[in-house]
């Protein structure tokens, strides 16, 4: 075999030509002036533009960028409260975050704009490719150019053997390599790597199929949290979530009827070295059923593994104590006793809450007065005297519970929401010691706190445990998924699989000899298409080999770069 002098100065259109055959992308009209007169015209520009590659790669920057906002400012529908707080620490940038709705980025308008022009770009993009590629898949290779030298690979060798054995043993062998084939006069041609394009629009139709799952998502998700103590239940129902978010387009039907109550919750740590005090395991034994009348089962929820309920995910968020305080009026009536969920800020888990008692007692007036007290808890305190009133470790090896009390109005016949945790004092009066110091008293668990004035007691009884979770429901979720596994598999294909063909062609010469003429064409320029058609090449010419002593070694096979320097 020998190789063939290439002059790129006089290789015509002819390799652009047959390069392009090789994409189903439409021809883009970017820089072409409107169409037609008038509306129609520049409709019709309008949607050539919008319906481009080059616009749809521009959208999809403009989505990742619009979406950086709403990671970097708290969005009004995931935390209302760091909203809030946010617009009391940056009051100069509420007006403009305000006016450009950055406060709920994915529900606004211009993020909405976006969202709905990349979704039909996309859409414009894929049916006139896949129509072209269904077209390709249906069509047969196209001839052999008239000048195989002229390709970007390309390789020729003489043999004895008849033009016709030549062919038919090219063929068998194209056609063993899965090469798509197509036999001519003289002439051989083959077409690989249809996966190409294949994976190309699975890519996109991957996109629309995310966009509209995420669409779904958006419309119909809800969400909602739930603090539980132990031994007591929850229903699916929006009276019972302490907090709850959803879609514009959900409906209080589209909950999941289920129950469970939260039979047991268990927490270990590290309990010495530089990790001491870190969580090391938290799960939560639960009892739940599906439906109205569905039979009670057993499940266990840890951190990142919740429990799934027809669609619905329960998952665990936190747990922390709940010390069991009764309050006895001067009679010595039970006028109070629950279990108080405290609420931690810190990894040690020292807590504070609020108890509100609305039964209160009768003054030495006679008067009806609400009694309120603010609570601090550790459930491992480092002793009198020893620094402030924080826990040293979060298991229960010391618990101490601080109370300060109130006595007034707590402000619940008002109507007007309050927070569980906090004691609105300003309707309230402080209980006074004898030396005339707001009244506050560290207990532990069994002991009795005596208030002023002979207004009652309070005992701190014991302590219970709860747990926090979240209850979330995201439709589409699935179909999120696949879209994203299509995604990457369409991506791979297109990336790594290379669209060629090859053709052969073989001829009798004037001397009687046959030429055999091998070429190749990739639509991009890669380095493994002369490594394929030289080992094509190679197994070719054992069937059909040459006159003289010579063997696949000498086969070789050029690239435009090589055939300058030839």
């Amino acid at each position: 075999m020998s190789t063939t002098d290439k002059a790129p100065a006089e290789a015509p259109n002819e390799d652009a030509a047959a390069r392009a055959q090789l994409s189903t992308a439409p021809v883009e009209d970017g820089s072409a002036a409107p169409v037609g007169i008038g509306v129609i015209g520049w409709a019709r520009w309008f949607w050539r533009q919008l319906t481009s590659m080059r616009v749809a790669l521009i959208l999809l920057f403009l989505l990742s960028l619009g979406s950086i906002p709403g990671s970097l400012i708290p969005q009004t529908q995931v935390d209302a409260m760091k909203v809030a707080e946010w617009k009391k620490t940056h009051e100069f940038w509420v007006p403009v975050a305000e006016k450009l709705q950055l406060f709920d980025v994915y529900s606004s308008v211009w993020f909405s704009a976006i969202y709905i022009l990349l979704f039909v770009s996309l859409i414009g993009c894929i049916v006139p490719r896949t129509w072209q590629f269904v077209g390709q898949l249906t069509g047969r290779p196209p001839g052999a150019p008239r000048r195989l030298d002229r390709l970007p690979a390309y390789t020729t060798w003489r043999t004895d053997k008849a033009p016709e054995e030549v062919l038919a043993s090219a063929k068998g062998l194209l056609g063993g390599r899965r090469f798509r084939t197509e036999s001519s006069t003289g002439a051989v041609a083959a077409e690989k790597g249809y996966l190409r394009e294949a994976g190309n629009l699975a890519f996109h139709i991957a996109l629309i199929v995310m966009l509209v799952a995420f669409a779904c998502g958006q419309l119909f998700k809800s969400e909602g949290g739930k603090l539980v103590l132990r031994g007591k239940g929850f229903s699916n129902t929006l009276t019972q979530y302490d907090d709850f978010k959803s879609g514009s387009l959900f409906s209080a039907d589209d909950l999941v009827p289920f129950s469970f109550t939260l039979d047991k919750f268990d927490a270990s740590y590290e309990k010495a070295g530089p990790q001491k005090g870190t969580a090391r395991d938290f799960k939560a034994y639960v009892t739940y059923s599906e439906g109205a009348e569905g039979e009670p089962k057993k499940a266990e929820i840890e951190v990142n593994k919740p429990l799934e309920i027809d669609g619905s995910k329960i998952y665990l968020l936190g747990h922390g104590y709940a010390p069991v305080i009764s309050v006895t009026d001067p009679s010595g009536k039970v006028v109070y006793r629950d279990a108080v969920p405290m609420l931690p800020f810190d990894g040690n888990l020292s807590s504070s809450g609020a108890v509100k008692v609305p039964d209160g007692y009768h003054n030495k007036n006679g008067d009806k007065e609400q009694l309120g007290f603010n609570a601090m808890f550790v459930p491992t305190f480092a002793g009198a005297g020893k620094g402030t009133m924080l826990s040293q470790f979060p298991d229960l090896n010391f618990p101490v519970l601080a109370l300060s009390a109130y006595h007034g109005s707590l402000g619940v016949d008002s109507g007007l929401p309050q927070n569980v945790y906090q004691l609105n004092t300003s309707k309230m009066q402080e209980f006074k010691d004898p030396e005339g110091q707001l009244f506050k008293q560290r207990l532990l668990p069994g002991e009795t706190m005596t208030l002023p004035d002979g207004a009652g007691t309070v005992k701190f009884e014991g302590i219970e445990r709860w747990a926090t979770f979240s209850v979330t429901h995201q439709p589409a979720s699935g179909l999120a998924l696949g879209g994203a596994v299509i995604a990457i598999g369409g991506l791979a294909a297109s990336l790594f699989v290379q669209r060629r063909r090859i053709w052969v062609r073989a001829v009798r010469g004037e001397d009687g000899v046959t030429v055999v003429e091998m070429a190749g064409l990739g639509r991009s320029e890669s380095a493994k298409l002369p490594e394929e058609l030289s080992a094509l090449s190679a197994a070719l010419y054992e069937t059909a080999p040459g006159p003289a002593v010579a063997g696949p070694a000498e086969a070789d096979t050029t690239t435009e770069e090589e055939g300058e320097r030839t």
